[in-house]
Parts: structure tokens; sequence; C-alpha cells
């Protein structure tokens, strides 16, 4: 599991979690671009634990929660350059990266763009990646 260094739900995650890797955006440089390359590298971290023997079944999934939505013309993108293009919210752009690198993406809280091609799994998430009939989330 790999996480940011934020507030809010990374916080929770690490609390929760504290055996998972944890990215800061101080290891990145400074100022507002170290937390677009923290959460690019979070994101190709993710990708890459899918490739080893253990991940090979399932591979990665990248879960995010924003706090609202997704600022108009963002668009899933393998560039990171592309997906955090300045929109203003690294939810979404980290959202988007995942999704444009082929990454399996659940969102909660607030639906991803009609083109993003996510599908409502009810309840307030939203998933795009393997066929949603094989996803679980047991509630």
């Amino acid at each position: 599991m790999f996480v940011g260094c934020a507030r809010g739900v990374d916080a929770a995650f690490r609390a929760a979690f504290p055996g998972a890797s944890v990215l800061a955006a101080s290891s990145f440089g400074s100022g507002r671009g170290s937390f677009a390359a923290r959460s690019a590298a979070c994101v190709r971290a993710v990708a890459g634990a899918g490739s080893g023997p253990a991940g090979s079944f399932l591979g990665g999934l990248w879960v995010s929660f924003p706090s609202g939505p997704c600022p108009a013309g963002l668009a899933p993108s393998a560039s990171s350059s592309r997906a955090f293009c300045g929109s203003g919210s690294g939810t979404w752009a980290s959202a988007a990266f995942a999704a444009g690198s082929g990454l399996p993406v659940l969102v909660f809280g607030f639906a991803p763009p009609a083109g993003w091609g996510f599908v409502s799994l009810g309840g307030g998430w939203w998933f795009s990646g393997w066929p949603a009939s094989q996803l679980s989330l047991g509630f």
C-alpha cells in the first residue's frame, strides 16, 4: 500500500495502515510541483506493485476520495504533465493519471465526468478498470 503525506484521508490511511509506504512531497523538492511529483510517483508505485508474482492476479488499484467535483477539462492521461496540469485538484489529477495509465480506479463521493468511462457501483462509489461485475466491496 502506498499513501501520500497529506492531511485528511491520507492521514487516516497512514493511521489505519502503519506499514504503508508513505511518499512525502518534500522528497520531490519544494512548492506546488513537489505535490504533483509526489502524486505521480505514488500512482507509478501502485502501478508497479501489481507487476510482481504476488500481484499478477489483481495488480494495483488506485483509490481516490475527492473533496469536490472534478475540474472542467481534466481527462485521463498516461502523461503526468497532462494530468497534473494545474487544475487545482491533486486528487482528481491523480485519478486521471492512474486511469490514463491503465490502473483500475475506484472513486468515492463525487462522480467522475461521463467521458472517463466509470460505472456507478452505488453508495457513492465509482469504478473504472476490471469488469465491474468482478468487483465486490463487501457492503
